[in-house]
């Protein structure tokens, strides 16, 4: 997703579902003491998780913390250079919703980064996945976590995702040009890439 993503120094990038900020972490870099992070999420206390492994990391000096839902971005259009989201749109409500907000404040020649959890590409490989994430991965939760129900709940929210394809189309419909996608093991990942010309 950071080599895809084009970002340079001096650029401004928001980091949506930003989680445990991995890719934070890089774009912090990458951007350098000219350029500015947002580590964003919806969930306070997911932020403030954040907020200190970034600490932790010796990274503070051009990344800020700010609670947001990516369907109302409190952002003015044209504020970023690029925009991700990893492992967070298939839990957004209203997913049409949420990329015509992060069109609207992506600068022209502006990217988003799309990394999620997809659909596998052969029907040998789908029918194996479907059976761990379904069967064992609910178990495995159980056991480790005594939790079997969040783990349920990823493999529904997966299944539920939009495939590749419509994906693509939904971003094409928000604006986005020269979308692209790129397939991780098979489909059970992708990345979609598309522009704000």
């Amino acid at each position: 997703t950071v080599a895809l993503s084009g970002v340079r120094q001096g650029q401004r990038v928001l980091d949506l579902a930003a989680g445990t900020g991995d890719l934070s972490a890089r774009f912090s870099g990458l951007v350098g003491p000219e350029g500015r992070v947002v580590f964003s999420d919806i969930n306070a206390s997911m932020l403030e998780q954040g907020r200190m492994r970034m600490v932790d990391r010796g990274l503070v000096g051009n990344i800020e913390y700010v609670q947001a839902d990516a369907q109302h971005l409190p952002y003015p259009t044209d504020a970023f250079n690029c925009v991700t989201i990893g492992f967070g749109l298939r839990n957004v409500t209203d997913k049409d919703r949420a990329l015509a907000e992060i069109f609207r404040i992506l600068k022209p020649g502006g990217r988003l980064l799309v990394l999620e959890f997809s659909h596998p590409t052969n029907k040998p490989l789908k029918t194996a996945y479907d059976l761990f994430s379904f069967k064992v991965l609910p178990k495995i939760g159980k056991v480790v976590t005594q939790d079997e129900g969040s783990y349920r709940y990823l493999a529904e929210s997966i299944r539920m995702h939009p495939d590749q394809e419509t994906l693509k189309e939904m971003m094409e419909t928000a604006g986005f040009e020269r979308c692209e996608y790129f397939n991780l093991t098979g489909g059970i990942v992708a990345i979609h890439r598309g522009y704000k010309l």
